[in-house]
């Protein structure tokens, strides 16, 4: 059984920074694509960034130039550094990976149980 676990969140004031990880555990043959969304009260869940098994990054434009995505293919994880948070970053992150269980099997989505942000002063 897959496993992903978020850890990093927390309370921080405008203009500071939080780093996000998350550790996938379990039987795991390889992972294509990480993802960060979050979701804020009252709105759906957004995309924050991505990042492929070759390198290819992307991320919402809300995001660009302040949150880096990276990961650590050896501990099956990926991190968000979130620099210059800013009020409207407040909402629960979750980690997405794309993944596949074995050379044979297909790939399938698996989620983390979220990790809450608040930005205020």
């Amino acid at each position: 059984q897959v496993q992903l676990v978020e850890s990093g969140g927390g309370l921080v004031q405008p203009g500071g920074s939080l780093r996000l990880s998350c550790a996938a555990s379990g039987r795991i043959f390889s992972i294509n694509t990480w993802t960060w969304y979050r979701q804020a009260p009252g709105k759906g869940r957004e995309l924050v960034a991505s990042l492929t098994s070759g390198g290819i990054a992307t991320s919402a434009d809300s995001v660009k130039g302040r949150f880096t995505i990276s990961r650590d293919n050896a501990k099956n994880m990926v991190y968000l550094q979130m620099n210059s948070l800013k009020p409207e970053d407040t909402a629960v992150y979750y980690c997405n990976a794309f993944l596949r269980l074995s050379s044979s099997s297909y790939y399938d989505n698996y989620w983390g149980q979220g990790t809450q942000v608040s930005v205020n002063s």
